[in-house]
């Protein structure tokens, strides 16, 4: 007879590996039930980051084709690229709320069928309109996973794994980019530049229909968060979907008196105000600012841009499709890298890490623009290094993070408030990089990003705490010490 699981092993063990070792193992020992349920929950929920993946990075293949279709500018063509942004910040400021009030799997099948209107709607769009209101409707679509996906994952996940689950749903967003990419890149290879304007970037959109049915259809395999029924009162549906989740019913059952216990002191749910409150001023600073800082290091301006900065670079149409197809190679190799990092050497230290090279590789790309005729493969070799280390680092650590840091009965508004600012910091990007390229010069704005990357670096150095193997709870004791943040807080108003 096997006993319990390894918790050594399977913290150092690569988590694609441990995944093909659970989903091989036939026996029905306990571990490896509960496990295979984890993980099935995990990469369910984890199709909702393929699609934002594919969904928000089809614009790179589509710019070009878009803007000489319907004879857009500079501007018009940043509004028609973030666009998508004001849906995310629309879904992000409804998906929290949301989904406390009627559970994290039901406002993802609503995320899947917006996903898949908006994708028909911008396939279909006969006017800059019209595209601008579809990609809107995506944009909700997107907004609304992003929130939702990795504080669901988070909730189901054991401490010890949580980092490398949490990060598998910012793998398959990575995949749906190189899926995207290599779609665009073979569409545009495969017809002349007037079909691709006319008729080819419509097919690039449309395709994103398969695998909204498919994460629509794979969510009725998954159950609702335990901690959003054990806190609705459904304390036996929590304690069932716990036993699916936790080694043995003991575990199972442990986990429902601390959650229990947790939320007694808790209190209802909270309102805006109540996380605005004192008490949760830093970790609403933390996860605003690192969310902030994911984006507007540049990154959406290589994904939405990429073929025309290698355009301008003096690339051909084909091989600036060629090389954003390596981005995405690189975002899903680094990625990985990232999973298989994240619960060793911790969250802090990728951070920091990524900081430091992104500062001196988008200075580099500085400086290589500064060049009358840059040079294309060194500028390709500095991107890629400059993506890989935001996908090893921020690009993965930010969901974590912003899942991680709060309490749970404001986890869902708080995680709306701080992925609220990474989709402003997007919008600015995605809005304004046309026109600061167009104003000021490749050069100068990436010295900007430059600049920005060192600012998130000393951010990090001050205020991020590090958050590895640690339960849910026990990160609650290490940010508001051994008293309850409702605790302080009423100890605040006695004074």
């Amino acid at each position: 007879m096997r006993g319990p699981p390894d918790r050594n092993r399977l913290r150092t063990t690569p988590f694609w590996a441990l995944t093909t070792e659970v989903l091989m193992d036939s026996t029905t020992r306990p571990s490896a039930g509960h496990m295979r349920s984890v993980i099935v929950i995990t990469c369910v929920t984890a199709v909702g980051g393929f699609l934002f993946g594919f969904d928000n990075g089809a614009i790179s293949g589509t710019a070009g084709f878009i803007q000489d279709r319907f004879g857009l500018s500079a501007g018009g063509l940043g509004w028609v690229t973030s666009s998508i942004i004001v849906g995310c910040i629309i879904g992000v400021v409804i998906a929290g709320r949301l989904s406390d009030a009627i559970g994290r799997k039901k406002v993802m099948l609503g995320t899947a069928v917006i996903f898949l209107v908006g994708a028909l709607g911008e396939g279909l769009a006969t006017n800059a309109e019209l595209l601008v209101a579809a990609r809107i409707l995506v944009g909700i679509g997107i907004g609304t996973e992003t929130t939702i996906a990795p504080l669901y994952i988070a909730e189901v996940a054991p401490a010890h794994l949580r980092g490398r689950l949490v990060s598998f749903n910012q793998l398959f967003n990575t995949v749906g980019n190189l899926v995207v990419f290599s779609v665009s890149a073979l569409i545009a290879r495969s017809s002349s530049d007037s079909w691709n304007t006319e008729h080819g970037w419509r097919y690039i959109f449309v395709i994103g229909i398969v695998p909204a049915v498919v994460f629509f259809g794979l969510l009725f395999l998954v159950p609702e968060s335990p901690r959003w029924l054990i806190r609705h009162g459904r304390t036996g549906e929590g304690l069932a979907a716990l036993r699916r989740i936790s080694p043995t019913r003991s575990d199972a059952e442990a986990e429902l008196a601390r959650i229990e216990a947790s939320m007694a002191i808790e209190g209802s749910r909270a309102g805006i105000s109540d996380v605005l409150a004192p008490r949760f001023r830093k970790t609403l600073a933390i996860g605003f600012g690192v969310a902030l800082f994911q984006q507007i290091t540049g990154i959406n301006a290589i994904f939405y841009y990429a073929p025309e900065v290698f355009k301008s670079a003096g690339l051909q149409t084909n091989d600036a499709m060629s090389s954003t197809v390596l981005i995405g190679v690189t975002l899903v190799a680094a990625t990985l890298v990232s999973m298989w990092l994240i619960d060793r050497v911790g969250r802090r230290t990728l951070l920091l890490t990524g900081a430091s090279a992104m500062t001196v590789l988008l200075a580099s790309i500085g400086l290589v623009f500064r060049n009358t005729h840059p040079s294309a493969p060194l500028l390709l070799a500095l991107i890629l290094g400059y993506v890989a280390f935001f996908a090893v680092s921020f690009g993965t650590i930010t969901y974590v993070i912003i899942s991680e840091i709060f309490p749970t009965h404001i986890r869902g508004v708080a995680a709306s408030i701080a992925t609220f600012a990474l989709w402003g910091g997007n919008y600015l990007v995605s809005q304004f990089f046309p026109m600061l390229v167009e104003g000021i010069g490749s050069s100068s704005t990436f010295f900007i990003f430059s600049g920005i990357s060192l600012l998130a670096l000393l951010f990090t150095v001050a205020l991020v705490p590090e958050t590895k193997n640690r339960s849910l709870e026990e990160i609650e004791r290490q940010l508001y010490g051994n008293r309850h943040p409702v605790d302080m807080d009423r100890a605040a108003t006695t004074v």
